[in-house]
């Protein structure tokens, strides 16, 4: 029986979640890391541009006949054109004074030097506009007289550019994010790999393989397969002296037991006085009875710890049935009890041998024990539907209208037990041995009504 894991959550759930959450950070910096990169590159390239066209304005003004005269050529504004289909405006101003373009284009403070254009964003016309602004001195009539150039272009295709390389760095975050969080998934998987193989490795183990786990395992795994390593070999010194300690036990038990009821049977023969011999009498039968609980009780024992690591070998039923009927055959002598074998030849069944004997001897010791004298009692062993079955048939008296299913409990006996000596163990310990090996025990009344009929019911290999 397996019992309930204290679950407190998952180790793949933990890790892939901090993994996907990283892979979202990260997704989300790359995202604003791109997006602020190429926001850069397109408004210097656009700035460039725009200074390439006001230098070549600026380099188109000159002075002839000691007037300023600007003679704009087509390439300084169809470059702008070429970028985007946005407007362009342009001014040109001497001393403060508009020499051509427009008037109210909004420029700033030029610093007077070609070296340092001024750029700036401002709204013209209900539309935002980028604004670069040179400047350079020439000499008119020996005099020098400021010529300030100033070009802008309005900022739509510059806006749906920006717009796409938005979506193309969003693309970017997502795409990273998707191969992000797929690596996560498999690094995970690939984290825990280790566990389950080793899980897998010891959950394939039977009941009685207690070696050492010597499966490669991670560093990190080390210490617990150390720490279940350890365990093991004190679950294996455990169970060994486990089964010492029952066997030494039945020993120990039944042997004093069996000295105190000889003597008591001796001095049963010597004494005269009634009284007495009443009493020797109630002492050899709480012996008995001593004796048959303390045997069952280990006998149950014994079982229950063989359940556990229950063997599977190839057992003859036909074999085992008829070596107990011999075994018992003096008994049944003794209460002029006649026993009855009929069986197929070599009935088979997968299992412990010493359980099986055990649930069937204790089956056949209480049919015997129950029968009146000079009664008969039947062991058949047969195969049919799936299944090979050892039944034993008395003529008890049978069980009358008692609930037989509450007669496989420990300590529970029939009505008709009182006058007789046991424990109430001996159908606990056959249904126990029956369910063991996927089997079940079956109790009813005779055909005839004259006693019980119990069979003990296995899986035919």
């Amino acid at each position: 029986m397996s019992g309930t894991v204290n679950v407190s959550g998952s180790i793949r759930r933990r890790l892939l979640l901090q993994l996907v959450g990283s892979a979202a950070l990260l997704a989300a910096l790359l995202f604003f890391a791109v997006l602020g990169f190429v926001r850069n590159v397109a408004e210097e390239s656009h700035d460039r541009i725009l200074l390439a066209s006001a230098s070549s304005i600026l380099d188109s003004v000159s002075v002839q006949s000691g007037e300023i005269t600007a003679d704009i050529p087509y390439a300084a504004l169809s470059m702008l054109g070429n970028v985007s289909d946005d407007r362009v405006f342009y001014r040109i101003t001497t001393a403060g004074r508009l020499l051509t373009g427009y008037a109210d284009l909004p420029v700033g403070r030029s610093t007077g030097q070609v070296a340092q254009p001024l750029f700036q964003t401002a709204e013209y016309k209900q539309e935002s506009i980028r604004v670069v602004t040179l400047s350079r001195r020439l000499a008119v009539s020996g005099a020098p007289v400021l010529v300030q150039v100033s070009v802008a272009q309005t900022r739509t295709g510059q806006d749906v550019q920006l717009s796409q390389l938005f979506r193309s760095a969003l693309y970017l975050g997502v795409a990273f994010f998707l191969l992000a969080s797929a690596l996560a998934y498999w690094s995970a998987q690939s984290s825990i790999t280790p566990l389950r193989a080793l899980t897998a490795a010891i959950s394939r183990r039977g009941p009685k393989d207690l070696r050492p786990v010597t499966r490669p395992v991670p560093s990190e795994m080390a210490p617990l397969v150390a720490s279940l390593n350890t365990f093991i070999s004190r679950l294996q010194t455990s169970l060994s002296r486990s089964e010492d300690f029952i066997a030494e036990a039945a020993h120990r038990v039944r042997t004093p037991l069996a000295t105190v009821r000889t003597q008591a049977e001796v001095m049963l023969m010597r004494v005269d006085k009634e009284a007495n011999r009443v009493g020797l009498r109630e002492m050899i039968r709480a012996i008995d009875e001593s004796s048959r609980a303390a045997g069952q009780l280990l006998d149950h024992a014994m079982v229950s710890f063989r359940t556990d690591s229950l063997e599977q070998d190839d057992i003859n039923l036909t074999d085992l049935a008829r070596e107990l009927a011999d075994r018992l055959q003096p008994v049944a002598e003794m209460k002029e009890i006649t026993l009855h074998f009929a069986a197929e030849t070599d009935v088979r069944a997968c299992g412990d041998g010493i359980l099986i004997q055990n649930a069937v001897r204790n089956i056949l010791d209480n049919a015997i024990k129950y029968s009146p004298q000079d009664s008969q009692v039947w062991i058949r062993v047969e195969t049919g539907d799936g299944l090979a079955r050892i039944t034993v048939e008395d003529q008890a008296g049978g069980f009358g209208k008692e609930d037989t299913e509450a007669l496989t409990q420990r300590f529970v006996r029939g009505a008709n037990a009182r006058d007789t000596i046991g424990s109430g163990l001996g159908l606990t310990i056959a249904r126990e041995v029956a369910e063991a090996h996927a089997g079940q025990l079956l109790i009813k009344n005779s055909e005839t009504g004259a006693g019980a009929c119990v069979t003990l019911c296995f899986p035919a290999p």
